[in-house]
């Protein structure tokens, strides 16, 4: 089964063990190739993400999409990067 870029936005994303990562805001393209490189999400679960910052997930970290989005792997949590 195919799938419209269009049907992602707005979709839930959960990780592996079923916590929700956020909702897909918009996706991420890569026009030379034509494929799709990531999700990007804008206000994903502040018990993942430091501070509930926006994300970009790439796209092969996907297992399967249907109803929802599930993740084949989604770190435990993600910092931001510290000013060197």
């Amino acid at each position: 089964m195919l799938t419209e870029v269009t049907e992602l936005k707005d979709m839930p994303v959960y990780t592996d063990r079923g916590i929700l990562v956020g909702t897909v805001t918009d996706v991420i393209l890569d026009m030379e190739t034509q494929e799709i490189y990531g999700l990007y999400l804008e206000h994903p679960n502040g018990d993942l993400v430091e501070l509930s910052s926006a994300i970009s997930i790439p796209f092969r970290w996907i297992k399967a999409i249907g109803q929802i989005i599930l993740l084949r792997k989604f770190p435990s949590f993600l910092k931001l990067p510290q000013d060197q």
